[in-house]
C-alpha cells in the first residue's frame, strides 16, 4: 500500500514532543482553515488537500490528503508527518483519525456491482475490493472458507495488470459469476473468455478511487470499519462477532 510522503524519514520523538503539548484547540474560522489548505497546496504543488481541521494542539492544523493525515502550522512553514500521541492516555490520535476517515457506511455500497456469495444463512456481511491476480486476495479466500452464515460481496477491482481487467470481465460476464470466481480464487481454474454489455469494471474502479482503495484486498464490514490485506481468521472472526 502506498502512502502520502513528504520526507524520507521521520523522528518519532517529534510526535511525542508535540503530544506533550496537547491542549484544547481554539475554534478556527472557516476562512482560516481555507487559508491553511491553500498554503499547503502552494507549498506542495500537485498535492490536493481534502480537508483541514484544527489539531488538538493550539496553532497546529490537521491536513487531510485522501485518508492520510499530516500536521502543519497556520502558514505551512513547518509540516509534521507521523503519529500524534496523547501523552496522558497513550492513544495514537493520528491512527484513530485515519481509521475513522477510512470507514465506509455499508448501506451506501452499490452491491449490485459486486459478485455475491452466500454461505449458510448469509446473516453476516462483508464486502471486499479484489484484484483477480492478487495473491493476498486468494489467501484471504482460503481464510474465508472457515466461515459460515456469511454473505461476501466481491468488487472486482483490476489494478495490477491488463490481464486483471480481462479476468474481471470474464468472471463478471460468466453465467454463474459467483461459481467462476470461487473456482478461480480457490482452485486456479482460469475463467473462460466471456463478453457482455453490463461489465461494471469502470464503475468499480471509480468507486475504489472515491473510497481511497489503494491496494487489494480491502475488506469492509457492516459497521463501516475497514481492514486492508489478507488478515488472519481470528481478526475477521472478532470483527464479525462484534457485529452480532
Amino acid at each position: 500500500m502506498r502512502f502520502f510522503s513528504l520526507t524520507a524519514s521521520l523522528l518519532p520523538s517529534a510526535a511525542m514532543f508535540l503530544a506533550s503539548l496537547v491542549a484544547g484547540p481554539a475554534l478556527a474560522a472557516d476562512d482560516q482553515l481555507d487559508k491553511v489548505a491553500q498554503a499547503f497546496e502552494q507549498r506542495f504543488n500537485g498535492v490536493e488537500v481534502t480537508q483541514v481541521r484544527e489539531a488538538p494542539i493550539k496553532g497546529l492544523f490537521e491536513v487531510q490528503i485522501g485518508t492520510d493525515i499530516v500536521y502543519a502550522d497556520e502558514n505551512v512553514d513547518h509540516v509534521l508527518q507521523g503519529a500524534l500521541v496523547d501523552a496522558h492516555t497513550r492513544k495514537d490520535l493520528t491512527a484513530e483519525r485515519v481509521q475513522k476517515l477510512s470507514e465506509v457506511p455499508f448501506e451506501t455500497l452499490p452491491l449490485e456491482l459486486a459478485i455475491k456469495q452466500v454461505r449458510g444463512d448469509g446473516s453476516r456481511k462483508l464486502a471486499i475490493f479484489e484484484d483477480p491476480n492478487c495473491p493476498y486476495c486468494k489467501k484471504l479466500h482460503e481464510t474465508l472458507k472457515e466461515f459460515d452464515d456469511v454473505t461476501i460481496y466481491s468488487f472486482l477491482f483490476p489494478v495490477l495488470s491488463e490481464d486483471s481487467v480481462t479476468k474481471a470481465r470474464d468472471v463478471w460476464c460468466a453465467s454463474d459469476s459467483a461459481q467462476v470466481w470461487h473456482d478461480w480464487m480457490l482452485d486456479d481454474k482460469t475463467p473462460a473468455t466471456e463478453q457482455c454489455d453490463d461489465n461494471p469494471v469502470e464503475e468499480v474502479l471509480a468507486l475504489g478511487r472515491e473510497l481511497n482503495v489503494r491496494g487489494t484486498p480491502a475488506i469492509l464490514f457492516e459497521d463501516g470499519k475497514r481492514v486492508d490485506g489478507a488478515v488472519p481468521s481470528d481478526h475477521i472472526q472478532a470483527r464479525l462477532e462484534a457485529l452480532d
